[in-house]
């Protein structure tokens, strides 16, 4: 079985369909500043992430291609900076909206864990009216 590097964090591919959302937001956050082609995308990502984000091939091409069906990319051939054929993908408006929409709502659910990892006791009991 072929397992994929998240965050530095060895998981085969069945624990991957937690992160599945999570890949799917940082691709779109990766296009929006202009269309990319498949190798830059996980390049801005590494990047972005300080290495800890590794994206394999065999991850990030599929996410791409459900992206493109679910009508949040665009794709269309060009040359990449190398003069080499590829495929470029860039947010349809659908994109950016599902965009802002996932940004609030990773947001909304770091808070919560952060709450949770950072606790140093037990929440106090509520009480019953």
């Amino acid at each position: 079985m072929r397992v994929s590097l998240f965050a530095g964090i060895r998981m085969d591919t069945a624990k991957l369909e937690f992160f599945r959302g999570t890949l799917d937001v940082l691709i779109l956050k990766a296009l929006v500043w202009g269309p990319l082609h498949g190798y830059a995308i996980t390049n801005l990502l590494r990047r972005q992430s300080d290495d800890a984000l590794l994206l394999e091939e065999g991850t990030l091409y599929p996410a791409l291609w459900r992206l493109e069906n679910k009508g949040l990319l665009d794709a269309e051939w060009g040359l990449s900076e190398n003069n080499r054929k590829a495929k470029f993908y860039r947010l349809t408006p659908e994109g950016r909206r599902q965009l802002r929409h996932e940004v609030k709502t990773w947001e909304a659910y770091a808070t919560a864990v952060a709450k949770v990892l950072g606790a140093t006791q037990p929440p106090l009991p509520k009480e019953i009216a």
